[in-house]
C-alpha cells in the first residue's frame, strides 16, 4: 500500500481536560500517547465545540454543528430549534471514504442520533460504517453501558454474560480483532470513540491503587507544576499566566475530606491511564500487522474538562434517565449516586463525578470547562502519527485550527475528494501542510453552544458566556484569558462582532434566547397536560 491510500484510526477521548496527558504537561501516566507524540506532531492550540455531541457530529463531517442538525444534544427541538440528529446532507468520513473504497468501522460511542431505541438513518450502521460495536447514547455505567450494540442488534445483556467486561477494555478489544483481520490490501478508516473519562468514575481496583497518593498535593499545586512543564514542551508561549483557581472552589489548604477529595482524582486518572493501555495496545497491533508506517492515527478530545456535579438535577429523575444509568448493578444491587463523602467512586456500585475544582487542574492553565467557549471549553489536545507520510516527527504546530478542519486533511492524506452534490461542502482547509512543517492559514475560527459565542481571528480572540458583553483577549500572549482588553480596541470588537454575526447567520446559528422560549413553552405544555395547572 502507498502512502497515496494510507488507513486511519481516529481516536476520540470524552471530556478530556487539555493538559491531562503527559505530553501535554499531566501527571497522569499516558505512555503510550507521550510516544505517539514523540514520533508524531502535536498541535497547540486545537480546538473542539465544547460539547460531545456537537464536537462529534463536526468531527465526522467537516461541517459546524449547527449545519449537521446538532447544535446543542440529540434531543429534537424541532422545528424551531435543532432536530438533534445527524441531517441527512452531512456526509459523514465513512460515507466519502467508503464511496472510495475504504473498509470502515466503528468502535464505542456514537451519541449522533435521537433515536436510540430501533435503528434509523442517523445510526452509526446507515451513516458509512460497515462494522460498529458501542453505545449510542451519550454516556454510562462502564460495567454495565446502556444502548450497547453490536451493528443493528442490542447487547445489552452481554457485560452481565462477560463478566470481567469493562467498557474502555472492550471498545480496545474490538479495535485490535478488527485490526488482526486486516488483509493490508484494502485501505480503512477506525474510529474509536472512549467513553473515558467521562463521568461515572468507574475503574478497577488496581488500576485505582496505582494513583493512591498521586494526588495528596492538591490542585493548587498540582495545577502550577502542569503549568511548568506546558512552558517546558513548548506547547504555551512564554509568559502565559495560570488563571485563578476557580473562585467557587476552596484553596486545597481549606479542604474537607481530602482523602475523598483525592480518590476522585484518582479514580478518573485511572480511567484515562487505561484508555491510553488500550491505545497502546491498538498501537502495538498497527505495529504487528505491518500496517503501522501507512497508518494515519489521530487523537484528540471532544470537550474541555466536565465540572458537573451528580446528580444533575433531581436525584430520583436522574436515576430514572435508563438510557445513561442503570437500574442496579449486573448483580442487582443498588447504585450509590452523587458527589458526597459518603460515596467512594470506582466500584459498579456507584455513580459520581471528580467535581469543578478536579476539572480546573485538568484544563490547566484555563478558565472554565465543558459547555463554555472560553479555552477550559474548547481547547483539546490533539496529536497525530503517520511515519510514511512525511511528517515533522516530534514537532508542536502552533497555528489555531479547529474540527472543521479535520475531515478536509484526512481526505487530502487519501487522495479522495469530497463528492458535495446533495451532501454540504466542508469549507475549511487541510491542515496536512502544517502537519508536514509548513503554513496553512486556518481563517476565521467560530464557535457558538448554549448562547457562549467566540470569534479567532490571528491572535485575536472575542469571547462571551450568554447574557454578558463580549470579551476581547489577545491569545498570542494571554492564552489563559486574563487581560480582557475590549475597551482598548472598540473597532476590532465591532469587526469581530460583525465576523461572528455573518458566520452565525450563515450555518444556521438559532439564538439562544429562541431556544429557551421553547423550552418554557414546551414545559408550559407538560403542565397543562400532566398537573392541570398553568405554571
Amino acid at each position: 500500500m502507498s502512502a497515496a491510500r494510507p488507513n486511519i484510526v481516529l481516536i476520540l477521548a470524552d471530556d478530556l481536560g487539555y493538559s491531562d496527558l503527559g505530553c501535554y504537561g499531566g501527571e497522569i501516566r499516558t505512555p503510550h500517547l507521550d510516544r505517539l507524540a514523540a514520533d508524531g506532531v502535536r498541535l497547540a492550540q486545537f480546538y473542539n465545540t465544547a460539547r460531545c455531541s456537537p464536537s462529534r457530529a463536526s468531527l465526522l463531517t467537516g461541517l459546524h454543528p449547527h449545519q449537521t442538525g446538532i447544535g446543542i444534544l440529540t434531543n429534537d427541538d424541532g422545528p424551531r430549534g435543532y432536530p438533534g440528529t445527524l441531517r441527512a446532507d452531512s456526509a459523514t468520513v465513512a460515507e466519502v471514504l467508503g464511496a472510495a473504497g475504504y473498509d470502515t468501522a466503528m468502535f464505542g460511542k456514537w451519541h449522533l442520533t435521537g433515536q436510540i431505541d430501533e435503528p434509523d438513518e442517523s445510526w452509526p450502521t446507515r451513516r458509512g460504517f460497515d462494522t460498529f460495536f458501542g453505545t449510542l447514547s451519550g454516556c454510562g455505567s462502564y460495567y454495565w453501558p446502556s444502548t450497547l450494540h453490536d451493528g443493528e442488534r442490542s447487547v445489552d445483556d452481554l457485560p452481565v454474560e462477560q463478566r470481567d467486561f469493562f467498557y474502555t477494555d472492550e471498545i480496545s478489544a474490538r479495535a485490535c480483532d478488527y485490526l488482526d483481520d486486516r488483509d493490508g490490501e484494502t485501505p480503512f478508516l477506525m474510529y474509536v470513540a472512549y467513553t473515558a473519562p467521562h463521568w461515572p468514575l468507574h475503574a478497577k481496583d488496581e488500576d485505582i491503587a496505582a494513583y493512591d497518593g498521586a494526588f495528596a498535593d492538591g490542585w493548587d499545586e498540582l495545577r502550577e507544576r502542569r503549568l511548568e512543564r506546558l512552558h517546558a514542551s513548548g506547547l504555551l508561549q512564554p509568559g502565559t499566566l495560570l488563571s485563578q483557581r476557580d473562585p467557587s472552589q476552596p484553596a486545597w489548604s481549606d479542604v474537607e475530606d481530602p482523602k475523598w477529595q483525592q480518590r476522585g482524582m484518582e479514580v478518573y486518572a485511572a480511567q484515562v491511564e487505561v484508555m491510553d493501555r488500550g491505545i497502546g495496545r491498538i498501537l502495538d497491533h498497527l505495529e504487528t500487522t505491518g500496517l503501522a508506517d501507512d497508518t494515519i492515527v489521530v487523537f484528540l478530545a471532544d470537550n474541555g474538562a466536565c465540572a458537573e456535579e451528580l446528580p444533575l438535577g433531581d436525584p430520583e429523575v436522574f436515576r430514572g434517565r435508563r438510557s445513561i444509568v442503570p437500574p442496579s448493578t449486573r448483580d442487582g444491587e443498588p447504585l450509590a449516586l452523587g458527589n458526597s463523602p459518603d460515596v467512594v467512586p470506582g466500584p459498579e456500585d456507584t455513580y459520581a463525578s471528580y467535581g469543578q475544582a478536579w476539572a480546573n487542574l485538568s484544563n490547566t492553565p484555563f478558565r472554565l470547562y465543558k459547555r463554555w467557549v472560553h479555552e477550559g471549553g474548547i481547547a483539546s489536545p490533539f496529536v497525530v502519527r503517520w511515519p510514511a507520510g512525511g511528517l515533522a516527527d516530534g514537532e508542536i504546530v502552533h497555528t489555531a485550527y479547529q474540527l472543521t478542519h479535520v475531515l478536509p486533511t484526512l481526505l487530502e492524506a487519501a487522495g479522495v475528494e469530497h463528492p458535495g452534490g446533495r451532501w454540504q461542502l466542508p469549507e475549511a482547509p487541510s491542515m496536512l501542510p502544517a502537519w508536514r512543517g509548513g503554513e496553512v492559514d486556518p481563517g476565521t475560527l467560530c464557535w457558538e453552544h448554549l448562547g457562549n459565542s467566540a470569534v479567532r481571528r490571528g491572535p485575536w480572540k472575542l469571547v462571551r458566556e450568554h447574557g454578558d458583553p463580549w470579551e476581547l483577549y489577545d491569545v498570542g500572549v494571554d492564552r489563559s484569558e486574563t487581560a480582557d482588553v475590549a475597551a482598548d480596541h472598540p473597532g476590532l470588537v465591532a469587526e469581530l462582532v460583525a465576523a461572528y454575526d455573518a458566520w452565525a447567520e450563515r450555518v444556521g446559528v438559532v439564538p439562544r434566547e429562541e431556544i429557551l422560549d421553547l423550552y418554557r413553552r414546551l414545559h408550559e405544555q407538560r403542565v397543562v397536560v400532566e398537573g392541570g395547572v398553568d405554571g
